[in-house]
């Protein structure tokens, strides 16, 4: 996918705004990076997790005007986080809402543009330089953008390592088998929050064996997030995420065992290339 520069919509995401004067501590509290990192000009990425250290939802957090939290999550798992946090809530100053309606949300590939004041721009993490930009619903929209804007999008997401965690897979990987823990979306001096004692325990003994890793098929396959298949070497592998390329091949992110075995013999599975990722997986 070609990287110049380019701006869009980004529909598939949604607003939501942690507001009062708990909402730091509670934050905290809940979530796996450390809250004390927030700022207003960068996107931080952040895991909500439940008691078994499964990743409910893959968020992004930034700090707001008048020490209110906002954060960057898909539209299809924004009511189950809300549902989530506010079972938390119990006595604290927290307010948890979905924003969404207030802005227009647009990715920009490349360095970000001159906007009109009230737009937020926020650094977008990951390899490619991107950003941000979130546009009060009440003025005029920026330019929509290219056409194929979205599967740039995605396609920079999967290239950069970063796991879509929509409803249908909420609750369904622990925290390093999304590789949460190479992408700086967790803390492991911060102190509890909700998950902590098994993603902690996993990472200092060692035992995650299956980890999110980049693929593309080598003859046609429109593969589906959510799909279970068997890879030609025989490992059993779970689809985070995928992309149909012009010619008929997939490229897809996929849960399976870590590290590679050798190939078996006789399995009769998807014949695919392993792709890099931006960062190195733990041994």
């Amino acid at each position: 996918m070609p990287t110049d520069s380019a701006t869009g919509l980004l529909p598939s995401l949604a607003v939501l705004r942690i507001a009062g004067a708990d909402a730091g501590k509670f934050l905290q509290g809940q979530l796996s990076n450390d809250m004390e990192r927030l700022d207003s000009r960068q996107l931080l990425h952040a895991g909500l997790h439940n008691a078994q250290g499964r990743v409910i939802a893959l968020l992004l957090m930034t700090r707001a005007s008048g020490g209110d939290v906002i954060s960057l999550l898909p539209a299809s798992v924004a009511p189950l986080v809300v549902q989530h946090l506010r079972r938390f809530v119990l006595r604290a100053r927290v307010s948890i809402t979905d924003d969404t309606g207030a802005w227009r949300i647009y990715g920009v590939i490349g360095g970000p543009p001159a906007v009109a004041e009230g737009v937020l721009v926020l650094g977008w993490p990951g390899a490619t330089p991107r950003s941000c930009l979130l546009q009060p619903a009440d003025q005029s929209p920026l330019a929509e953008g290219h056409p194929d804007f979205a599967q740039r999008w995605q396609a920079l997401q999967m290239a950069d390592g970063i796991a879509r965690v929509e409803a249908f897979n909420s609750g369904q990987f622990v925290a390093q088998m999304l590789n949460l823990d190479c992408i700086d979306a967790i803390s492991f001096d911060k102190g509890c929050y909700t998950g902590q004692e098994i993603i902690a325990r996993a990472h200092y003994r060692g035992r995650v064996k299956r980890r999110m890793q980049r693929f593309i098929s080598e003859s046609a396959a429109n593969l589906q997030a959510g799909t279970s298949l068997t890879l030609h070497d025989g490992r059993d592998a779970v689809v985070v995420d995928a992309l149909l390329h012009a010619d008929g091949r997939s490229e897809f992110l996929a849960v399976t065992t870590w590290p590679a075995p050798e190939p078996a013999a006789t399995v009769d599975g998807l014949h695919c290339t392993t792709l890099p990722l931006p960062y190195p997986l733990p041994p």
